[in-house]
This record gives structure tokens, sequence and C-alpha cells, in this order.
């Protein structure tokens, strides 16, 4: 039976959640501008400081566009936007004379921001009561974790919250779930097995009931080349087109950003199957394929929503393009 699940005792903060309290001490003393600027250490060691030793010749000739090819190749950026990034930087060379290596950094990070940009797409939540966000994602991407994340996001903008534990196949993913619920006082609607869709519906159904302002409906963690299983994703989000025929009012695919390329082809199989309208890219602070951004802004540009770099609950915050390349190149 369908129920508005709490767990007892206080031994329950288990896994992720767990791990976002431990961390929390810490990381409020931070800004997130210095938590983003330290999340991206690693894409940072990976390309920023490589880059200023490519710059050092403070010209920009075949070689340096050579090196910088395979130097922004290695980081993920894919071949598109790194093609479209040295086509910027040549033309931004002929045009200015680029002479210093602070030129051409300056340069190359105002073209990496300007392919970024339209990718700075905040998630807007109004028009509709209760506004439906159906979450989707590969298994180990961080999924459900985003979802307690945006709980305690959305609160903090004076928002209701109630969960859909739409991953019914996972006892592990429906018990992280109510483990959030606890932690930003959210219910959360869930059945041990059944029907995915059955729960997210009961759940809209009950937000309705209640005045909530926002449904965060989880769904079971699928590999794009699993189309028996993508369907059952799909059938999700057309009963919750029969609870709202408004709805959902935003598709988000949690991306882990440590997959680097393959992240395209998520973006793109799920895009087929229940048609993306935002992404969030979560443990930017645990790889140094951060670039992987470059590559989604030309080849399926989704708006990213929000980016993780960490694991405190409120380390997932709204993607602004100048802010990441900054920290890329500091």
């Amino acid at each position: 039976m369908f129920g508005f699940l709490k767990k007892k005792g206080g031994d329950a903060t288990t896994g992720s959640a767990q791990d976002a309290a431990t961390t929390e001490p810490l990381e409020k003393s931070l800004s997130w501008r210095e938590r983003l600027f330290g999340g991206l250490a690693k894409t940072r060691a990976q390309l920023g400081g490589k880059l200023k030793s490519i710059f050092s010749r403070g010209k920009v000739d075949e070689e340096l566009l050579e090196e910088l090819e395979t130097l922004l190749l290695t980081s993920d950026v894919g071949v598109e936007a790194t093609q479209h990034l040295l086509d910027a930087l040549k033309s931004r060379a002929r045009k200015d004379a680029l002479d210093t290596p602070e030129a051409i950094q300056a340069a190359l990070s105002d073209a990496l921001t300007e392919l970024l940009t339209p990718l700075e797409q905040p998630l807007k939540i109004e028009g509709q009561q209760p506004y439906i966000i159906m979450i989707a994602g590969v298994n180990g991407a961080g999924k459900t974790t985003s979802i307690g994340k945006l709980a305690k996001y959305f609160q903090n903008q004076g928002k209701s919250v109630l969960l859909a534990a739409g991953d019914t196949f996972r006892a592990a993913a429906r018990e992280q779930l109510v483990i959030w619920g606890e932690r930003n006082h959210v219910t959360v609607i869930a059945q041990d097995g059944g029907d995915p869709a059955a729960v997210v519906f009961d759940a809209i159904s009950a937000a309705r009931a209640r005045g909530i302002d926002i449904v965060l409906a989880d769904t079971a963690g699928r590999l794009p080349t699993q189309l028996h299983l993508m369907e059952e994703i799909a059938k999700v989000r057309r009963v919750i087109q029969k609870a709202d025929p408004s709805g959902p009012h935003e598709v988000l695919l949690v991306l882990d950003a440590n997959i680097g390329q393959n992240a395209l082809a998520q973006v793109k199989a799920f895009d087929k199957s229940i048609h993306i309208t935002g992404l969030v890219l979560t443990k930017l602070d645990g790889t140094a394929k951060g670039g992987v951004i470059a590559a989604i802004a030309r080849q399926c540009p989704k708006p990213i929503r929000f980016i993780g770099v960490g694991e405190g609950i409120d380390d997932l915050r709204p993607f602004v393009a100048r802010d990441f390349v900054d920290a890329i190149f500091a």
C-alpha cells in the first residue's frame, strides 16, 4: 500500500546522506564560489594549469594550436567543441593581435564562456501547482542524492516539496530517499515494489490535495541501451500527463561528470524516450573531465539547471557559465 514513510531512530543516515551531514560544517564556512573553485580542482589541474604552459610562448601559432587541441580533447571537451574554440581563438588572434600569455588565455576563456552561456538557464518554478519535476539517470549518477539536495534548495526558496520514490525496483534507492526526506522534513510517497508510475500518480494526487508546491519524482536508474526498461520511464511520463495534462513541467537528467563523453550518449538516448528539458551535472569535484560541458554545449545543448561539486546538502547550485570558466582558468 502507498504510504507516507518515516523511519524511526537516529542512526538511519547512511551512505550519501550521512556523508553530506559530515561535510556540512566545513563547507558552510565557505562561499559557493570558493566551493566551486575547490570542487573543480582536478579539472583545473588537467586543463587550466597546462594551458598556462601552452600559452607561455605568447603567440597563437600552429604549434600552440596543436598542443591546445590535444589538451582540450584529452579533457573531454570533444571534437566539435574543440574545433569551435580553436577557430574562435584564431579569429581573436587575427583581430586583436594577441601577443602575451595573459591575452591568449583571456581570449580562450571568453570563447569558452560564450559557448557555455546558452546553457545557463536557471529553473523557474512558476505557473503550476504542484510543479512536477521528473528526474532520470543511470544508477550511480547521483540521482537520488541530487533529489535530496534539490528538495533542500527549493525549501530555501520558500517552496513546499513532496518526494515520489518512483525507483521501486531498488530498495536501497527508496530507503535513501526516505532518509533525505527525513533530513529535509519532507513527505516521501513510496511503495515496496510495484508500479513506479502508480507511485508517482499517487504522489501528484497527494501534493494536489495538500497544496504542495513541488513534486520531485524519482525514476528507476536505466542504461540507455536497455530499451525495454527505458520504455518504463516513458510510461511514468505518460502517467504524469494523465494526472496533470500540463506535466511534467521539467524533466531533469542527472549525469555523472566522471563518464566524460559517454554523457552525450545518455543525453541523446534519454531525450528520445522522455524529452529531457534540463540537466544536473554531478560529481564535478571528483573528475578531471569537467570539459564535457563544452561538448554538451556543441552537440546536445540542453540547459544545465544545476551542477554539483561536493557531498554537502547545499552543494548543488544553478550553473553559471562565467563562474565555471573562472574556476577552471584560475
